[in-house]
């Protein structure tokens, strides 16, 4: 009986390592938690501590296009990866992968998300 609630808590842990967040036009994107607690905004609303049904689901609802989500999504997977290189590791660019189109209204959802490291010049 211990080794089946032990199996449940792994799987339990497993599920909860993933992150859904969707877009205002439907479509759904998955991260790990890790990666999304690199956002502010995102960290508050997944806190274990808080009551928000975003915690309790580990759905995110943005109120952003597509689009956008992917794109912080990429940025923050990128910020992740890079945040503990060495001083004398090689960074790719992040601002070759953002189209100019978006430039604008990817700057104003960072900021809101709270992934302000995100510049698009």
């Amino acid at each position: 009986m211990r080794e089946d609630t032990t199996m449940q808590d792994a799987e339990s842990d497993k599920l909860n390592e993933w992150v859904r967040l969707t877009s205002s036009d439907g479509y759904d994107y998955l991260v790990r938690k890790k990666v999304a607690m690199g956002s502010g905004t995102l960290r508050n609303m997944l806190s274990s501590e808080s009551s928000f049904s975003e915690a309790i689901s580990n759905t995110c609802p943005m109120n952003e296009r597509a689009v956008i989500v992917e794109k912080l999504s990429e940025y923050l997977t990128y910020k992740s990866l890079y945040e503990s290189a060495k001083k004398n590791e090689e960074i790719p660019d992040f601002q070759e992968r953002v189209y100019p189109e978006i430039s604008l209204e990817l700057l104003v959802a960072a900021d809101y998300y709270d992934a302000t490291e995100l510049r698009c010049e």
